[in-house]
This record gives C-alpha cells, structure tokens and sequence, in this order.
C-alpha cells in the first residue's frame, strides 16, 4: 500500500468513527410488523466494565432466512451475537446495559426466563470446531440428551440422521465410536453443526464458521446453510465480504458498535445509501 493509500484509507477510517458515533437509535432493519420477525433487538447497549461497545442497536430477524453481520475487527459483530443467546453473560464484567432482545416476542433477559431454554432454542457454531472429548457418535447426543430432545428413536439412529443432515454420515459411518478429534477440522465443523441442530434449535448463530477451515470444507459449509434455510433462521457474522453476498439474503454492517446501515444483501453490495458502507463493501477499510 502506498504512502497516498494508506492516509486514504486512514482519513476515511476516522469519517466512519465520527459518522458511526451520529448514527440514530433507529438505524437497522426494522420489521413492518411484529409477525414478520422471528427475533428483534430493541435499542441494545453493551458494555464491558465501563466501556461500552454497542450501542442503540435496532434490528430483526425474519424466520427462515439467513442474515450476514459484516463489519471490521473489533466492530462489536460476535457481541451482537453474544446477546443473542444470553452468552454475553458469561463473560465478567459483560452486562446488557439497555434495550431488550425479543425471540418470538418475549424478552429473553426477563427475570423469568431461563437461559439454559434460551441456548437451547438459539444454537451457536463457534469460528473454531469446538468438540468435546468423546466419540463421534456421543458428540451428537450430548445436547439432545441434556434437553430430552431423543423422542421415538434409538440414540444411534437419532445421531445417525443428523449426521446424514449435515453429509457427514457416509465420511464417518465407520468412526461412530473413535474419538471426536480424530476428524479433519471441516469435519469438526460439521459435526459442532450436527450436535447443534440434534437439539432441535430454531434460530442458529454461526460466527465465522469458515474461517478456520480450508476451501472445500467451507464450500460444504455455505452449502449447508443454503439448504438449511428453509428449516430454520440462520445468523451468520462474516468478515469475508463475498461470503456475505453469497450466503445471505439480508446483511447488517456494523462499526464502531453501530448498525451503520441494513437492508437486503442485494441493495446494501450494489447500492450502499451511506459513504461508510460504501467504504466496506468496495474494501477501502476492513
């Protein structure tokens, strides 16, 4: 990058920061109806200790669709996530400071509501393969048997049809019963899939499901969330920009832990309507 480049794409980095710190609370997807989404989150904030690192965040979710989260390093994208299924939680000194987060309409932070249930609807693929130290085969039971989700079938043909749903069966049929780790790692991430929707989830978070993977297993991956769309509403948070344009169908860019701009995936890559998505989408910055 030359020297006239590199000032550039600084002077442009600070523009966003400064715009991003303008951006309305009403900024994002909001949905025409409540029936329309299958998850809403309403003027969240986060912080960590006292730093806050989103902030007025208003979007929704549209059942049985897949939505990509892009944006930089850093620009609060796996946070959006987090509060999504209540992980943020887990984190110390992590809290949701504003807003409420709405699956099917009931606010998922309410004292009332359990957190277990809500991981239990809201699955989440890590960005590395996370498999536990067992079989192949007990990998995929270990959620469905914590939530009773085995209902009619052996626990063998239960693990085997998920497997099969995910196209991992036929690779593995005759490893059911080795160690989880003895798998390539884009079998690994096929497998975290499988495991994840064998507890019957209705909304599944991926974040950045393929960027530990090589190219052939992350093609089986994209492949894998374009069928699986029609079963379930898919989130996925991405920095590959490509990736983006060809597995979703809306897309939320995010910087400085704003929703900067939201809208179809088709419109926000061929006619951003602000100057900083412009800035990402052509990779001037990111």
């Amino acid at each position: 990058m030359n020297k006239e480049h590199l000032e550039d794409t600084k002077n442009v980095a600070g523009e966003l920061q400064d715009r991003a710190e303008l951006s309305k609370p009403y900024d994002g997807l909001l949905p025409l109806s409540p029936q329309e989404a299958i998850l809403e989150v309403r003027g969240a904030g986060v912080s960590y200790g006292d730093t806050g690192v989103l902030h007025d965040i208003y979007c929704h979710f549209p059942e049985k669709m897949v939505t990509a989260i892009i944006g930089p390093s850093g620009c609060g994208k796996s946070t959006l996530l987090k509060i999504i299924n209540r992980t943020l939680e887990l984190i110390p000194d992590a809290r949701l400071c504003a807003g409420v987060v709405l699956f099917r309409g009931r606010d998922i932070y309410d004292n009332r509501t359990s957190a277990d249930e809500i991981r239990k609807q809201i699955g989440i693929i890590h960005q590395r393969p996370i498999v536990f130290p067992m079989s192949v085969l007990e990998n995929v039971l270990f959620g469905a048997k914590f939530h009773r989700r085995i209902n009619g079938m052996s626990s063998s043909d239960y693990a085997a049809a998920y497997l099969e749903k995910v196209g991992l069966l036929e690779e593995v049929k005759d490893r059911l019963h080795a160690p989880a780790n003895c798998l390539s790692g884009g079998q690994q991430q096929r497998l975290c899939l499988a495991r994840t929707l064998a507890n019957k989830p209705d909304l599944i978070l991926m974040d950045e499901p393929c960027s530990a993977i090589d190219p052939v297993a992350t093609q089986r991956i994209e492949q894998l969330i374009r069928e699986l769309k029609h079963e379930y509403t898919i989130i996925v948070v991405t920095h590959n920009i490509a990736q983006a344009k060809r597995i979703s169908e809306q897309a939320i860019f995010i910087l400085g832990g704003r929703i900067i701009e939201a809208g179809s995936t088709v419109e926000l890559f061929t006619n951003p309507q602000t100057e900083l998505a412009r800035s990402f989408t052509s990779g001037l910055i990111g």
